[in-house]
């Protein structure tokens, strides 16, 4: 049997890991990240999930390219309409898929779950047939409410990538399941947490959620406990955000239990730090 080691991170997620998995990708790699708005703002900051896997995985000795392809808005229809020119052109050797989240928060403006499987099941297999491996990443949350309307409906959708996953023995990155968990354990853990605590706005990943996300890809590559804690020794120094205000990312889970302690939200708690200190001058 494949031994595993099990570790708790320094987020307090349980992280395990193979560690005679073999890493799925190797030097000189093409990684195409296929997605929307949350691909797009995960490529356009240091802190952004897309930006952090590439320097985690440079981190640990490994130099990958990255084909950054998310587009604010788009749904599966969306996607598979540009899968062509966008990523099969570019003949990466492994495509990130994120996909689901517009597909339900657009309501009848959306994708119905009948439509939505045929387009992602037209997207990996076209790409599968391409000779590119194909990582299917469960939809992040709609709202930071486990069971809220919209996210007891992204729930089938999940359940569909899940299923698809395995029948097209595609690499599977279940970040609902991770966000799911560390919301649930941390307001378990501090019940006086307020606000949003992965999310900018209930959907849009803010600096920690950045950063649980690209934690979940590694992991899903084959990386383990000790290279994973060096991808985050590499990303603790990088500028991350709070609101307008720029703080190290290797500070941000310190602010986090800080702002929960006294039962304010993470801009509540570093607005006020602002205040006093700019008070004392």
């Amino acid at each position: 049997m494949m031994k595993v080691k099990t570790i708790v991170s320094l987020f307090g997620i349980l992280i395990s890991a193979a560690l005679s998995a073999q890493i799925a990708v190797k030097n000189g790699d093409v990684i195409a990240f296929l997605g929307d708005s949350i691909t797009a703002y995960g490529n356009s900051v240091p802190a952004g999930y897309v930006n952090l896997v590439m320097s985690g995985l440079k981190a640990n000795g490994i130099e990958a390219v990255k084909i950054p392809s998310g587009f604010g808005g788009h749904n599966s229809v969306l996607m598979l309409e540009r899968l062509e020119r966008h990523i099969l052109k570019k003949k990466p050797q492994i495509m990130l898929l994120s996909c689901g989240v517009n597909d339900v928060w657009y309501g009848k403006r959306g994708v119905q779950l009948e439509d939505y499987r045929k387009n992602i099941t037209e997207i990996v297999t076209r790409t599968q047939a391409a000779g590119i491996k194909v990582g299917i990443m469960t939809a992040t949350m709609i709202y930071e409410a486990p069971n809220g309307n919209f996210n007891r409906r992204l729930a089938e959708y999940n359940k569909f990538l899940r299923e698809l996953a395995a029948e097209k023995k595609c690499l599977l990155i279940d970040l609902n399941a991770d966000l799911v968990k560390f919301i649930r354990d941390f307001k378990a853990a501090h019940p006086k947490a307020k606000g949003n605590l992965l999310t900018v706005d209930g959907v849009h990943m803010n600096t920690a959620g950045n950063e649980l996300m690209a934690i979940g890809i590694l992991r899903a590559f084959g990386l383990n406990d000790e290279q994973i804690a060096k991808a985050r020794a590499a990303w603790a120094a990088l500028p991350g955000r709070i609101g307008f205000i720029t703080v190290r990312i290797g500070d941000i889970e310190k602010i986090m239990l800080k702002a929960a302690g006294q039962g304010k939200s993470i801009e509540e708690y570093v607005e006020d730090l602002i205040h006093q200190d700019a008070s004392k001058n």
